[in-house]
């Protein structure tokens, strides 16, 4: 991004005007609520924060939740009706399915009771499997601790959409305040602008505090250090909830996107991004969850997305937006891809032979991926890497991710690609990806695909280290007969485009 000094005074001139323009009554239609979040401390010093009811939200009865702190009183929370996706694999038809959420703020040890109110209550799951909380059942309800925040789904008789989604935050920390010049304060009630279009001013703090629900998108465009922050919630936003372009220093944190037409955040052309605690549900067509375009620097941190499309994907050119992506990490996430692929890499580029473009530099750990489902067989991977239009990706680290079993779809799929659904151009190949601590447990995966398309445009240099399918280690070095090859334990299926692919233990990688 090329600023001149006069363009960055002139977005910092403007801001001031802009932002108290945005906040005030003439540009913002809403419902405001005297409200304010109840807390409750027990003996121990734990505490509670209960939100206000989210108006225009619709509330489901399939589960009642109730929190308390150690030593305190039971709080009812509201449980709010969320829209999610199944696509109907003979026709493509995309059947909306109701599922619930609700979301309280904590610190210290807390106790969560949930009801499953149609009863015939058999067993009750707490996902991600990898947080080992393991509830106390007595007839339809379940009781837990939790004594750090956490994203949940809690399943009873394995029910993937009639389910609770528990948002469990931390107690915020000197929230920004109403009347703070350089800050666009919604409080709790329904807030929105004539046009659904927020269009922030450099230096600004957007803040939406718990029980406040804005219709708008959140535009930052042009701008730099601003922020997006609170416990509300962005609804039925149109053309994307939040979209982040030729901005620099960013940082979104804590907010909660429900039903979005189309994506829940698109980063393009911009740099010294932070996606912090997003959690994101979507039902409709292309409703990806974070899509990032020709960017650098930026991180995606404990963030619960579970998306009607890619939950993460990371391209360079596409539309008026143009250069390379880099330097990009994913980290401490929870990922349900109800459509598509939970990571998705270098599908869209720059086909012109003169200008290609790269992704470079992108790390992956720490992340459970709850579910993938996608019935065609070119968009499915829990992990795919598929560059085309010209793009070239090369050093991916992937460390310490848990598949659950998933409904359809991949475990792995690298192809070099030319799909003329989407692509002009091949890509130009994958070059050096480490794969440690990948995990899946399940019975439902298909075989994982690496295709090089040619001599020219191959896989090469991809290590699989400490790789684990139902508790058992793929390895080149035994476990397995002779004449087999280390990927059909997965099972996985390599072409002769690809290129020194390796199968290692922990150990043997440390002696090399």
């Amino acid at each position: 991004m090329n600023w001149s000094p006069s363009r960055r005074t002139a977005i910092a001139a403007a801001g001031a005007a802009a932002g108290a323009a945005a906040a005030s009554a003439t540009g913002l239609v809403g419902t405001a609520r005297a409200a304010t979040p109840a807390a409750e401390s027990g003996t121990t010093g734990d505490s509670v924060v209960i939100h206000p009811t989210l108006p225009s939200v619709p509330l489901n009865t399939a589960f009642t939740v109730k929190v308390r702190p150690a030593g305190g009183s039971w709080q009812k929370l509201d449980t709010y009706l969320v829209k999610l996706a199944q696509i109907d694999p003979l026709t493509g038809r995309n059947q909306a399915q109701n599922s619930s959420m609700a979301a309280f703020d904590f610190s210290g040890t807390v106790e969560v009771e949930v009801t499953y109110n149609p009863g015939g209550v058999e067993k009750v799951r707490i996902r991600p499997d990898s947080y080992g909380i393991t509830p106390e059942v007595l007839g339809s309800t379940a009781r837990f601790t939790l004594d750090r925040p956490r994203n949940l789904v809690i399943q009873v008789n394995d029910k993937i959409f009639d389910c609770l989604h528990l948002l469990a935050n931390p107690v915020e920390q000197n929230p920004p305040k109403q009347g703070d010049p350089k800050v666009i304060y919604f409080g709790p009630g329904l807030h929105t602008h004539p046009d659904r279009t927020l269009k922030v001013p450099s230096g600004t703090t957007v803040h939406l505090a718990a029980g406040a629900v804005l219709t708008s998108n959140v535009v930052f465009e042009g701008v730099e250090n601003c922020r997006l922050t609170g416990h509300g919630v962005i609804y039925n936003a149109t053309g994307g909830a939040i979209l982040v372009h030729d901005a620099e220093n960013v940082h979104v944190d804590g907010i909660t996107v429900l039903n979005p037409r189309y994506g829940t955040i698109t980063v393009a052309e911009s740099q010294n991004v932070t996606i912090n605690n997003l959690r994101s549900f979507s039902q409709q067509g292309w409703g990806d969850g974070i899509d990032i375009f020709c960017a650098g620097n930026v991180t995606i941190d404990g963030c619960f997305l579970r998306n009607s499309d890619d939950c993460i994907a990371l391209y360079t050119h596409r539309w008026d937006w143009y250069g390379d992506t880099r330097n990009i990490t994913v980290k401490n996430s929870t990922l349900w891809a109800d459509v598509a692929h939970p990571i998705n890499i270098g599908t869209h580029g720059n086909p012109d032979p003169d200008a290609p473009e790269v992704l470079e530099n992108l790390r992956f750990e720490n992340i459970d991926i709850l579910d993938h489902r996608e019935p065609q067989m070119l968009y499915q991977g829990c992990i795919a890497i598929n560059p085309g239009d010209g793009n070239l990706v090369r050093n991916v680290k992937v460390d310490n991710i848990r598949v659950e079993d998933i409904r359809w779809g991949q475990l792995i799929h690298m192809r070099v690609t030319f799909n003329p659904k989407w692509n002009e151009a091949a890509g130009r190949g994958i070059e050096n990806v480490h794969i440690k601590d990948l995990t899946y447990t399940g019975t439902h995966a298909g075989t994982s695909l690496l295709i090089g398309l040619d001599a020219d445009h191959l896989i090469k240099d991809v290590t699989f280290e400490n790789l684990v399918i139902n508790g058992r280690v793929i390895r080149d070095s035994g476990g397995k007969p002779n004449w087999y090859l280390a990927s059909d334990g997965v099972p996985m299926f390599a072409n002769e485009h690809v290129r020194n692919l390796r199968f290692l233990t922990t150990e043997e990688a440390g002696s090399q």
